[in-house]
């Protein structure tokens, strides 16, 4: 039994699919999408990066077409609008920006497969494939949402929406005894978030539709065509230009918490070479170096705000998520971060 989702045109599977039958409810859900596969024939990927979502690939033994399977992570649906994001992925698939769309079924989604691979810590300074994502990045920022959609940034909700997430106390007491040791109460967060607010009222970097998310396991890098995609836009809204530059720049540091290095965070030479190239595509003419630093100037201005959004969100994470992941120590490492930016901020 299969309805349409109208919220975007889909067709909507009524299914669940369990932990603990992974691959028998994925096999239910593909009965709906691709009746014609045997599901005794289809053999399936399991991708182990995400620290959200899972992810599994699926294809017929004996066939080309790959389709990807997403299954939510445990109470996701808390932090991410499910229905503004299928009706971004719909907006930019027409762009030629995102993948198509298959199916919705109650806790995922299935989507078109992009040929290629993630980028790492290392290929994402390839000049030939930082070009790529600079310019990806430039047309994404230019698609315009419909008069429906409020034009203003989303971060400041965003963040408000996660501190309000993270409990008044942990109810497992070890979480609560190592939450309390490193950030003391969510009160003190609180603050912070208002004195990061008051700091950034003038932003003056312009609002675009942002992806809000570009780590680096989001770009996917395709060799032989010479182009990369964006992917996984759960968190695409309208945002400040210099906010999504500067959050992909903070993800060159790395993931892995035992790999996390902020020494490969690009240098200004770097810096200025992408965002030429980005505001290039994006202003559709050639621009000059004055404007180049001036978005360098916002983009550093708003990289603490960057880390400030992840730290409070694996906050959560560490409350809801059933994945394995020390959300914590991520959380202290993000933070810890913004700290040190923003006392070079304020050094004399």
């Amino acid at each position: 039994m299969s309805r349409v989702c109208h919220a975007a045109g889909h067709k909507f599977i009524p299914n669940q699919i369990k932990e603990d039958d992974l691959y028998g409810g994925i096999s239910n859900v593909l009965s709906v999408i691709r009746p014609e596969w045997p599901s005794e024939n289809i053999k399936y990927k399991l991708f182990t990066d995400g620290i959200t979502n899972k992810l599994v690939a699926c294809q017929l033994k004996s066939g080309d077409e790959i389709l990807l399977v997403r299954i939510y992570g445990n109470k996701t649906d808390l932090l991410i609008d499910r229905d503004a994001e299928i009706r971004n992925i719909t907006l930019l698939n027409k762009e030629g920006l995102a993948p198509k769309i298959y199916g919705v079924f109650k806790n995922g989604l299935v989507y078109e497969y992009y040929p290629g691979v993630t980028l790492n810590t290392e290929t994402v300074t390839d000049t030939k494939i930082s070009t790529l994502v600079a310019r990806q990045m430039a047309k994404m920022h230019k698609v315009q949402l419909g008069p429906e959609t409020k034009k203003e940034p989303m971060i400041w909700d965003k963040i408000e929406q996660f501190l309000k997430l993270i409990p008044e106390e942990y109810s497992d007491p070890h979480k609560q005894s190592r939450f309390e040791r490193s950030f003391g109460s969510s009160s003190r967060l609180w603050s912070e978030y208002r004195e990061l607010r008051r700091r950034l009222a003038e932003c003056s970097s312009p609002l675009v539709f942002a992806h809000n998310d570009l780590l680096l396991g989001n770009v996917v890098h395709d060799e032989r065509a010479g182009a990369v995609a964006f992917i996984d836009y759960e968190y695409a809204g309208y945002n400040y230009q210099a906010f999504d530059i500067a959050n992909h720049f903070n993800e060159y540091v790395g993931l892995s918490l035992d790999d996390i290095d902020y020494s490969r965070y690009p240098c200004e030479e770097f810096q200025r070479r992408w965002v030429h190239t980005y505001l290039s595509e994006f202003e559709a003419r050639e621009v000059g170096e004055e404007q180049v630093s001036r978005v360098c100037d916002e983009v550093r201005r708003l990289a603490p705000l960057s880390h400030f959004l992840w730290a409070v969100w694996a906050l959560v994470q560490y409350h809801l998520s059933d994945i394995h992941f020390d959300f914590l120590r991520y959380a202290e490492i993000r933070l810890g971060r913004y700290y040190e930016l923003k006392e070079e901020r304020d050094a004399p």
